[in-house]
């Protein structure tokens, strides 16, 4: 982590330390599922003590995304169609939305701004899927997608003004909000978000891929391609609202993986209603 001004340090410490930890079901979840032997009946019992996750997770998998003919009823059958990884997925997925802050005074945008993730996220799993085969775990792609921008989220709620300030500064003069963030703030939500992503225990290399999603100098890795083509397919689709409109200007983010021509990359995923389905799908049984 870089060196801070010790009154901005101070700030973010602040911040992080109000932002809600994830429940306990969620962070033995994760702990479970980085073992290759977990066996499904572990989770299965993790996931039935917490009650709201379990009705979520049946909620998704009963819903017309999924059109199964008949209805599941438990936790176990769950994981049997959709699989261990989705369902950690499913599950961390729920945690980072009941953290998000429902209102905030800075005009930040959090059903847009969730869309944009969500998004984001299953989009550089299947990018993981198609390009980076044995790199990198599909799955943590996923997780590095939906929580790559959540320092917004630490922004929107604990630095209301200053953010406020950044967006408009980054509307009026059309540069990326990250900039703005570095003038108006004096870090990006990069970091912060690293920041949190590091508070909540995960692994170095998605706290590290989170920081560096916008550092166009960064070491290359399979995650970070995954994650900022990802973020570049969605912004320029205007998939969500991330607060980071789309560039004609900017140039392909992961180039030695995906090439640079990102219509290509686009076509090569196929009908991007899916994503958008399976987002909607998620939020709204998220904020049910």
């Amino acid at each position: 982590m870089a060196t801070l001004p010790l009154e901005l340090e101070r700030k973010l410490g602040i911040a992080i330390e109000r932002m809600p930890a994830f429940p306990k079901s969620v962070q033995k979840i994760l702990e479970l599922t980085r073992n290759i032997n977990c066996l499904p009946k572990e989770l299965v019992a993790v996931i039935e003590k917490d009650p709201v996750m379990t009705v979520k997770i049946l909620k998704v998998i009963n819903s017309a995304y999924y059109s199964l003919p008949n209805k599941i009823t438990s936790v176990g059958q769950s994981v049997v169609y959709l699989g261990i990884n989705t369902i950690k997925n499913l599950s961390l997925g729920f945690a980072a939305v009941g953290i998000l802050p429902r209102f905030n005074a800075a005009g930040f945008d959090i059903q847009n701004y969730l869309m944009h993730s969500l998004i984001v996220a299953s989009v550089a799993r299947q990018l993981a899927q198609l390009k980076a085969k044995g790199e990198v775990d599909p799955s943590d792609c996923y997780i590095a997608g939906l929580l790559h921008d959540f320092g917004k989220a630490v922004f929107a709620q604990f630095m209301a003004a200053e953010f406020r300030t950044a967006m408009t500064h980054a509307e009026e003069n059309n540069v990326p909000l990250h900039e703005a963030e570095m003038l108006v703030i004096g870090t990006d939500h990069a970091f912060v978000g690293a920041m949190l992503a590091k508070r909540w225990q995960f692994a170095d290399e998605l706290v590290q891929c989170i920081q560096d999603h916008h550092r166009m100098d960064a070491e290359p890795s399979a995650m970070l391609d995954c994650l900022r083509t990802a973020n570049q397919i969605s912004r320029k689709l205007d998939l969500g609202k991330s607060g980071n409109p789309w560039r004609d200007t900017e140039a392909a983010a992961a180039p030695a993986r995906f090439g640079d021509d990102l219509d290509a990359t686009i076509a090569s995923l196929g009908d991007m209603e899916r994503f958008i389905a399976d987002a909607q799908m998620f939020a709204q049984v998220s904020n049910s």
